[in-house]
Parts: structure tokens; sequence; C-alpha cells
């Protein structure tokens, strides 16, 4: 796993429909871009030393536009079938 300043770690949900963690990952403390890194959680504002597991991955902010997108559009898609009943 390779990241650079400004980059995002998702960790998945520990639980079925549980929502992912994010963080921006503000230094890099490994050698070419690897762990760990510095991370500033979305969810609790708390920055951590991290060293990512193999339920993380990282994106680009492009990448976490479109992928975040891409949940609305099925969430929305959703609540429209739902309100069609």
């Amino acid at each position: 796993m390779r990241a650079k300043p400004g980059d995002w770690l998702v960790v998945e949900a520990r639980i079925v429909d549980g929502p992912a963690r994010r963080g921006l990952i503000e230094e890099v403390h490994g050698i070419d871009g690897t762990p760990p890194f510095l991370v500033h959680w979305s969810d609790t504002g708390h920055r951590a030393l991290t060293f990512p597991g193999p339920d993380a991955r990282v994106l680009t902010s492009g990448d976490l536009d479109v992928a975040e997108a891409e949940v609305w559009a099925r969430y929305t898609a959703g609540q429209h079938s739902t309100r069609s009943r």
C-alpha cells in the first residue's frame, strides 16, 4: 500500500451495511509512500499514526469523490423505488 499526503485512507465496515471509516492522510512515514501514515479521522477528528490492515485502501481525493457519488446514486435510487410502492 502506497500513499501521499492528501490521499484518503478508507477502512471498510466491520459489520454488514456499516459505514466505512475515512481519514485524510496528512503524513507518510514509510519509505516510498508506505505506512505508517498520520491519519486525521473524519468521524472523530482524532489524529493517529496508522498501520492499515487488509480491510483498508488508499484513494485519491478524486477517487473518493467518484466512490461517494456512486454510493449516493445507489442510495437515492433505493429511496425512489421505496417511495413508489
